[in-house]
């Protein structure tokens, strides 16, 4: 750190950032003052100080209360930014103190997390019991997105995301093929496999609009100068199943996730011929090797486990 920023650092006030956006939130320095059970003039002292060690107006300052100056509006985002990761450190150091001795944040597909997360983190967590895994569902794009930011330490994604994931990091976790799901009655139920581009003239069961799976699905189609009939769209691999039970239309899935929805109607799958329904599923960082110890042994447990599954294969 260099002298001028170690200077900076000096100079600012976690009470005072605290206050700044306490002030900006409630839009006025005596409602802030009755909330926090401060004296107004001593509010405004903070603010001052803080605007004389940053050098330039934070607040414009009315009859009706505050608005924030183009600066303002700038350390707003950076204080909301700072507060947040020193409540993030404090509540992970406690876990310290209540035994917990690692901690792993996580964002991961819903096709990872159905067909292979269960097992794979629940043999981690025999050998590590002491390890705390945070794991959140989200969309490939949104898991890339919080690797990138900084929100999850690993990420498990469809590999195709990984296009506009800037300088992320990328390792194979496990592959996956789709199928297209139908009732057992369907005219399609007794084909071996499919192209997908025959799928076309029936209503579809579909997820999210932004998952990896229905992107390549309105890709394809759209090179062939078709369209999807999207009849109803769904957030749940379980859900789809229902509803193509139900007569709502045929679906697309992977071939695993298929095979462990016991019991969920009576269905076919039938494995989808295109090239682009054969994917990779990454395990994706900011960088591996400056992860914290206990991520690193999970990334060693995850790929361990993605060769030995490619060995048993």
């Amino acid at each position: 750190m260099k002298p001028t920023e170690r200077s900076f650092v000096r100079r600012i006030d976690l009470t005072s950032l605290q206050l700044f956006v306490a002030v900006c939130e409630l839009g006025s320095i005596g409602r802030t003052a009755e909330r926090e059970f401060i004296a107004a003039s001593a509010i405004s002292k903070r603010l001052a100080d803080l605007e004389e060690a940053l050098g330039t107006s934070l607040l414009y300052r009315h009859t009706r209360g505050v608005d924030l100056t183009p600066a303002g509006e700038n350390l707003l985002h950076h204080a909301r930014s700072v507060l947040f990761s020193l409540e993030k450190m404090q509540g992970e150091l406690s876990e310290y103190a209540d035994g917990v001795r690692g901690h792993v944040r996580m964002h991961a597909s819903i096709s990872a997390i159905v067909q292979f997360l269960p097992e794979d983190l629940g043999a981690f967590s025999r050998r590590h019991p002491q390890v705390k895994i945070d794991l959140e569902e989200h969309l490939s794009s949104e898991v890339v997105r919080a690797v990138q930011e900084g929100a999850a330490d690993l990420g498990i994604c469809n590999a195709s995301a990984l296009s506009h994931g800037g300088a992320l990091q990328a390792r194979p976790y496990r592959e996956d093929h789709l199928s297209l799901i139908v009732p057992s009655g369907h005219p399609l139920a007794e084909r071996e496999t499919i192209d997908f581009m025959e799928t076309l003239d029936f209503d579809h069961v579909g997820l999210h609009a932004n998952s990896s799976l229905y992107l390549a699905m309105h890709h394809a189609a759209g090179d062939a100068g078709r369209s999807i009939r999207l009849r109803i769209r769904i957030t749940s691999l379980d859900a789809m199943c229902r509803m193509i039970d139900n007569g709502l239309g045929v679906g697309v899935m992977p071939e695993r996730a298929f095979g462990l929805m016991h019991g969920v109607g009576d269905l076919r799958g039938v494995p989808l011929t295109n090239d682009w329904a054969a994917r990779q599923i990454s395990l994706v960082a900011r960088d591996f090797d400056s992860l914290p110890v206990t991520a690193r042994a999970l990334v060693d447990h995850l790929t361990e486990a993605s060769s030995e599954l490619a060995v048993a294969a």
